[in-house]
């Protein structure tokens, strides 16, 4: 079984039409998003639609969250940006929003799939803890996360991609010449993020979970098979039109200007 995870589009929707395709063009159709479908990006609406359309399984992200009620713990530039997407679906005119806020207030934070647990922050906390690759030095965090992780956790909310092992280690994409093979160790992946890269790499990122399982179709319960073959994951980088995205938010006032610039730095 093949599954594509995304996560942390927020409102890109150049790079999330180049992602949606690459998926298409491997053949994959089950797709995990991860959250954070919204927020700093001026596509909120049409990003939440190809979501909705495309993604079996859809996690809360705390800028999805951060739209329906008041913004917590953001700065100036991103809760800026929430109250114009706020603003985006709240449209009277438009007669899909209703049917965008009932999704966003239906998203789980978790979701398990033995032997994979799937969050957007961290597993202590789903929403909004962040896991970054300096972690790996703060060894007592590092244990209490592991302590909740069964086998493989994957998550988003960094923006910066990468794998960190029960050992204390992190290993970029580009370390691992982008494909991991999951063994008995704990591991908890980051499968960073499709519309605001922050690795230095502005490409978009998504992440192929290849589990050993030839098919969950007709399984006892609907629980997937013993698994056959190993538990891989590949990274996917790729270039989409970020200048056409960049222009779109130097034209709407209320999204700094910086939300654009990031996007062609990659920070």
């Amino acid at each position: 079984m093949r599954r594509a995870l995304i996560s942390d589009i927020h409102g890109n929707l150049e790079a999330l039409e180049v992602v949606l395709e690459d998926i298409k063009a491997q053949g994959i159709s089950e797709i995990f998003c991860l959250g954070d479908i919204i927020g700093y990006g001026p596509n909120p609406r049409e990003c939440i639609d190809r979501v909705m359309d495309s993604c079996k399984v859809t996690l809360l992200g705390n800028h999805d969250q951060g739209a329906m009620f008041d913004p917590d713990g953001f700065n100036v530039g991103a809760e800026r940006a929430i109250f114009w997407t706020r603003e985006q679906l709240e449209n009277a005119t438009d007669r899909n929003n209703e049917k965008r806020w009932e999704f966003l207030g239906e998203l789980p934070r978790t979701h398990r799939a033995d032997p994979f647990l799937f969050v957007h922050g961290s597993p202590r906390n789903p929403l909004s803890e962040y896991i970054f690759p300096e972690d790996i030095y703060n060894h007592r965090k590092m244990e209490r996360l592991f302590q909740l992780v069964e086998r493989y956790c994957f998550q988003g909310h960094t923006h910066v991609p990468g794998i960190f092992t029960e050992g204390f280690q992190f290993y970029a994409p580009e370390e691992i010449d982008y494909e991991y093979t999951l063994g008995d160790g704990k591991v908890m992946v980051n499968v960073g993020s499709v519309g605001q890269p922050r690795d230095g790499d502005n490409r978009a990122c998504y992440v192929v979970l290849e589990d050993g399982h030839p098919s969950a179709n007709g399984a006892a319960g609907g629980e997937a098979p013993p698994a056959t073959g190993p538990v891989k994951i590949t990274y996917r980088r790729l270039p989409y039109d970020f200048e056409t995205t960049i222009q779109k938010i130097y034209a709407i006032s209320e999204l700094e200007p910086f939300l654009g610039d990031r996007l062609r730095q990659g920070r």
